[in-house]
């Protein structure tokens, strides 16, 4: 049986997460940003995820980082406590490995320990293979922002995917 580890991400995983994230930024599916981030320029996201309520984890197979996935606040002002902003990136060479599915799969039943009762994705609408991903965890979609991205002169829809937890 094939061994994958779940665990809060360490500051020395940095690299790797943005290795990752840096990967997807050229196929105008997954980001809106348009060139590679630093590590220093996400020290401050890192900064803001902590193991009890807005974790940020990796996910390791063979002892490498194959793929992230962090929850972050929806919202800054109180009463949006409970709704999370859920991400995930998996390494080129792992995304049709199930590894989507195994993460998510941690992450929801992690959810009432976190003090998550609500999980928003924002996904561009040409992302398939994400919005399926949702799809199949529950995730409906819950708003649609028309052109509101623009990716190499295309106008793309961003689609705000929910599910109570």
């Amino acid at each position: 049986m094939e061994s994958y580890v779940i665990a809060h991400a360490k500051r020395e995983d940095l690299e790797a997460i943005v290795d990752i994230y840096n990967s997807t930024i050229t196929s105008r599916m997954v980001t809106a940003d348009l060139e590679p981030v630093t590590v220093e320029s996400r020290l401050r996201w890192f900064e803001e995820h902590n193991e009890e309520q807005m974790p940020l984890w990796v996910m390791r197979h063979e002892g490498r980082i194959i793929a992230w996935l962090s929850f972050s606040k929806f919202n800054a002002r109180a009463a949006y406590d409970a709704t999370a902003e859920i991400s995930i990136y998996i390494a080129p060479d792992n995304r049709e490995g199930g590894i989507g599915s195994r993460f998510f799969t941690a992450a929801i039943a992690a959810c009432p320990s976190l003090g998550i009762r609500n999980i928003v994705a924002l996904v561009f609408g040409h992302n398939a293979p994400s919005l399926g991903l949702l799809r199949k965890f529950g995730f409906e979609q819950w708003g649609l922002l028309p052109g509101v991205a623009t990716l190499d002169a295309i106008d793309r829809d961003l689609v705000i995917m929910g599910r109570k937890v």
